[in-house]
């Protein structure tokens, strides 16, 4: 019985303590960025191919295919899905065929200079297969390709 007393004692003290005390706030941790070859795929990247000559470029709010051939096609960003040494985007443009994006963490040379990109891409409308490199935007505004 006496065991059963300070057993019981205990877990109203204990309940007691926890009451008082203010409640602790926790917080959500911080979101990790998508990586992907080192390439932070949360900031904007490029990708561009030749033969013929093509561009993407990515930011958080859309998709943009740009070709010498072919019109503009934008669509909204929906988010990237990352697997292993993929990134792929699916993109739903307002006006012209979808598309897919996929990233993949190669180093890529354009074949037309020295450049070295650390991300190969892909892109893929219907029957079209583009084949090009990719990097941060922002490196490749300064001219250098490699992250």
């Amino acid at each position: 019985m006496f065991r059963l007393s300070i057993g019981l004692a205990a877990a109203l003290t204990l309940a007691a303590c926890s009451d008082n005390e203010a409640p602790q706030s926790v917080e959500a941790p911080a979101a990790e960025p998508a990586v992907l070859g080192g390439v932070n795929l949360d900031q904007p990247v490029r990708a561009v191919g030749t033969e013929p000559f093509w561009g993407v470029s990515i930011d958080t709010e859309a998709v943009v295919y740009s070709g010498v051939d072919q019109a503009e096609r934008r669509g909204a960003n929906d988010g990237v899905v990352v697997q292993g040494t993929t990134a792929t985007w699916s993109v739903q443009p307002a006006q012209g065929q979808p598309f897919t994006v996929t990233l993949m963490a190669t180093e890529c040379s354009d074949g037309m200079s020295d450049r070295l990109y650390p991300l190969t891409a892909l892109v893929e409308m219907g029957e079209t297969r583009l084949n090009g490199c990719a990097a941060p935007a922002a490196a490749l505004l300064q001219g250098e390709a490699a992250g």
